[in-house]
């Protein structure tokens, strides 16, 4: 009788256990995807329907010209020599576009990149007389040769070739790794890459340097499986300001190994300013992007909704400060008009070796705010289906478990290996579902930009990055449907990534948008590079 007592005993919680496993992942859900009364304070208003059908009535929306910000909004011409890294890709390939529409002479105008040029309008106009060279930035010699490359036209020995001005935007974005002993992948191109940038801007006598970092160098890791006695998240809403007290001492309190290696070469870049550079010094900035860069030219973030159609999420109700490409670019080019300033005697204050978050101009939506807008300009064609945050949570640390067993045993000494045969490498887009993406998309990220706002005479860049995130969602969905919709394979950090697959919502899956770079795989081998891509501003 005993026996039977406790077979039924057991019998019962197991019975049990579904239940309860659904009962914790509901009341767990409820403290991981709310909206507080902490980020409704910091943004406090929500879209309506008639704002989104009043912006995308704009004339700048309906406007048959790509870019949002007129010549005169893009600063001085300065007629200077400029390097462009990842120059080929979004963000590079704005800034390259921002400097001829302001007058730059594309002929002074360096790409280096992995790749040539796919955009459309990087392969016509001007654009196309810009001077590329195929580089891998974690090649030391392959970038100084790039940088020392004698430049088409170069000036007769009685006039100096104008000053040099580098924009550095390459960078890995393996925004799924935590690992410590994977932060060697996201270094390889983030520091060592870097390093290899700033040395060869020194040895050719540059004189002003802009870095792409992120802003994601502050964003705290945190836990989201709570305890049933337990609320929410801690740092569950992160005001960020750019202070460099916000950001994480530890490994382990950083989102990802991304993050880590960004703000590693952060403190590079600015631990430069002022240091020699050929007959002169170098001055350095950075720029912290807020969250996920977007827009025409290269988004897979909103553009990947709009192929996708149906979409899953979890993240309805975060709220997270986007940047519209555009106003990436421009904040890039006011710390160079800041830095050369500076350089010619300037009285206001020296901004040179810091580093400012910028964002799109006003209040941050939630991301459902964002899939409404696009569901309504769609006509009902894009949809957005909510998942379990904390469901989808469990599986990706069965994802994580799996890439970092498979990850020790291609390391581990024969015959241990061996067994590396009998665990498949993930491939497409599940490999991105990993716990640290939680940590920057599960989260509400509200990015002030107002010290980049500030005038150059307080101090600041005098950043005027006026395109709000509701005018950059809209101009992305024009631009989308005058290309017909055509989308290009990526391949991500190794993994293919195509239109269609594991059911990601492209918000979830990336910190910036993707562009086709070198990378290593899994083994440490190098691919073959037009089969290989790293994520990238």
């Amino acid at each position: 009788m005993a026996l039977l007592l406790f077979g039924s005993t057991w019998l019962s919680l197991a019975a049990a256990l579904p239940l309860l496993l659904y009962l914790y992942i509901r009341t767990n859900d409820k403290k991981i995807t709310h909206l507080p009364p902490e980020a409704v304070e910091l943004s406090p208003r929500r879209w309506t329907d008639e704002d989104v059908r009043r912006v995308a009535s704009e004339p700048a929306m309906l406007s048959a010209e790509p870019s949002l910000f007129t010549p005169e909004e893009l600063g001085p011409k300065t007629g200077r020599r400029y390097i462009v890294t990842g120059g080929a890709g979004f963000l590079g390939g704005w800034i390259v576009l921002h400097l001829i529409a302001r007058g730059e002479d594309p002929r002074r105008i360096r790409v280096l990149d992995i790749r040539r040029p796919i955009r459309q309008d990087l392969l016509e106009g001007p654009a196309t007389q810009v001077d590329f060279c195929q580089v891998d930035v974690s090649d030391a010699a392959a970038v100084d040769a790039a940088f020392s490359k004698p430049w088409p036209g170069s000036h007769s020995d009685s006039q100096p070739e104008p000053e040099v001005t580098v924009f550095h935007t390459a960078a890995v974005i393996r925004f799924y790794e935590r690992s410590p002993a994977l932060q060697v992948y996201s270094d390889r191109i983030n520091v060592e890459g870097t390093k290899n940038v700033v040395a060869a801007a020194r040895k050719i006598g540059a004189s002003t340097l802009v870095y792409t970092s992120s802003g994601s160098v502050s964003v705290r890791s945190t836990r989201f499986l709570r305890w049933p006695w337990e609320g929410s998240p801690e740092h569950f809403v992160q005001p960020i300001n750019g202070d460099d007290e916000q950001i994480p001492k530890r490994h382990e309190d950083f989102f990802s190994n991304y993050a880590v290696s960004k703000w590693r070469a952060e403190q590079f870049v600015r631990s430069v300013d002022r240091s020699p550079s050929g007959k002169g010094v170098l001055r350095t900035g950075c720029i912290r992007p807020g969250n996920g860069i977007y827009g025409p030219g290269g988004d897979l973030m909103l553009d990947a909704y709009m192929l996708r159609k149906n979409n899953p999420s979890w993240i309805h109700n975060m709220v997270e400060n986007f940047i519209y490409v555009e106003n990436c670019s421009v904040a890039h080019l006011a710390y160079e008009q800041r830095l050369i300033e500076l350089q010619r005697g300037s009285t206001n204050p020296d901004v040179g070796g810091k580093a400012f978050v910028v964002a799109d101009a006003g209040l941050p939506p939630t991301n459902g705010e964002v899939y409404r807008a696009m569901t309504m300009l769609s006509n009902g064609e894009v949809q957005f289906m909510a998942l379990s945050a904390t469901a989808m949570l469990l599986f990706a640390f069965l994802v994580e478990g799996y890439y970092l067993t498979r990850h020790a045993l291609l390391r581990a000494p024969a015959p241990i290996s061996f067994l590396a045969k009998l665990v498949p490498a993930l491939h497409g887009e599940i490999v991105f579902l990993q716990p640290s993406m939680w940590c920057l998309t599960q989260v509400h990220l509200i990015f002030d930009d107002s010290k980049a706002r500030e005038p150059p005479e307080k101090g600041g860049l005098g950043y005027n990055g006026h395109i709000t995130t509701l005018q950059g969602l809209c101009k992305v969905i024009v631009e989308h449907r005058k290309t017909g919709g055509k989308a290009q394979r990526r391949v991500v950090a190794g993994h293919q990534s195509p239109d269609h697959g594991f059911g990601l919502g492209r918000k979830e899956k990336s910190v910036e948008d993707v562009i086709e770079k070198l990378g290593v795989v899994g083994n440490g081998h190098k691919p073959d590079k037009s089969q290989v891509a790293e994520l990238q501003y």
